[in-house]
């Protein structure tokens, strides 16, 4: 098994270990509070739209790749120059309300997205597409706005991203989240020091 895998790993393409080196370089200055993190995100995120699309049939994911694009220009901004007097956003915490309409309302458009792709659309794994593209969104949403809640949500989608990648034999896509889950564990503890909370 893991001959099998050493050999497909080292027959994936060039793009698949830019976005990983890339990515890795996002999270880390993302968990860090660096702005600068956002940058990096543009260059993985463009080019994991194109692998998504083109090597591994999640057209979710790829569309979800290039939100995030717009989104780090946006994060970017936040981060340096957002909140009051130009001074970047502060970190902030979610009420258990705003947590249920986030999980009722996310719940709800994957269910409805994993549908109309597994309906009219030749994509794989459509509802596991359909649930992470959503509560990525979600969770980018919220990490642009540098709410702390937003680890928690990257942790749980990290880990579902895990199979999805892997069930698709993209595996550097899988380690990545992997990866991700563990930084994202650190920044949750990480950002509660900091913000007190």
């Amino acid at each position: 098994m893991s001959q099998t895998l050493l050999t497909e790993a080292a027959a994936l393409s060039w793009v698949d270990w830019v976005v990983t080196v890339t990515a890795l370089i996002y999270v880390v200055l993302a968990a860090r509070e660096n702005a600068w993190c956002w940058f990096w995100g543009i260059i993985s995120c463009s080019l994991w739209a194109y692998a998504s699309f083109a090597f591994y049939d999640l057209y979710l994911d790829a569309l979800l790749q290039l939100f995030y694009v717009v989104m780090a220009i946006v994060g970017l901004y936040q981060w340096k120059y957002g909140g009051q007097a130009g001074e970047g956003v502060p970190i902030s915490r979610l009420s258990a309300r705003q947590h249920l309409y986030i999980l009722a309302g996310g719940t709800a458009a994957a269910l409805l997205f994993g549908y109309f792709f597994d309906e009219y659309t030749p994509a794989a794994a459509t509802y596991w597409d359909a649930f992470t593209t959503v509560f990525s969104v979600i969770a980018t949403l919220i990490l642009v706005r540098k709410i702390l809640d937003n680890w928690a949500y990257w942790i749980v989608v990290d880990l579902i991203y895990v199979g999805l990648y892997f069930s698709r034999g993209a595996y550097l896509f899988a380690l990545v989240m992997v990866v991700y889950v563990v930084i994202a564990s650190f920044a949750l503890v990480g950002w509660m020091r900091q913000a007190q909370v």
